[in-house]
């Protein structure tokens, strides 16, 4: 597998993840009937960068992006978010691409990362985030809508870089 940036064409690789995913509405908080034009803005033309993981095929198995978190003060912070394709889960994508993020934060300049809006009851990834470092600085009670479980908390994951 290969973690690389994206071109143009790979929305079209992208697109599918993303759409299943936003469509579940368990993870992201993006409308569940997202277009293809406003998801390519937001996870293509948005962030500061982009990255696919391609299989051995060429195929687009995950990507992720990498933004400033707030402008000014708090530029040092940037922000990420990882999607995997469901055929690939399970394989260490996730861990693949946000170790691989965080590498590309500190290229960049940032000191810190930060997950805004994780859904507590996103069980896999809460371990994951907290066994690669992220510590939980907040808990916003019931702000995340989930479809079967109603309101949700949601956490706030953050990560010093570096020292």
């Amino acid at each position: 597998m290969l973690i690389r940036e994206t071109k143009e064409q790979d929305w079209d690789g992208i697109w599918p993840i993303f759409r299943e995913i936003a469509v579940a509405g368990e993870t992201y908080a993006y409308e569940r009937d997202v277009s293809q034009e406003e998801g390519e803005r937001l996870w293509m033309r948005l962030p500061r960068q982009v990255f696919v993981v391609e299989g051995d095929e060429g195929e687009i198995l995950g990507t992720y992006y990498i933004k400033t978190n707030h402008a000014g003060p708090g530029g040092h912070v940037c922000n990420c978010g990882y999607m995997v394709s469901p055929a690939a889960r399970g394989r260490g994508l996730a861990t693949m691409m946000c170790e691989h993020s965080q590498k590309v934060a500190v290229e960049l300049g940032y000191k810190a990362m930060q997950f805004n809006l994780v859904a507590a009851s996103n069980d896999g990834a809460v371990r994951l985030w907290q066994r690669l470092g992220f510590e939980c600085a907040g808990r916003l009670p019931g702000a995340f809508e989930h479809p079967e479980l109603g309101y949700v908390d949601a956490l706030v994951m953050y990560k010093w870089l570096s020292e």
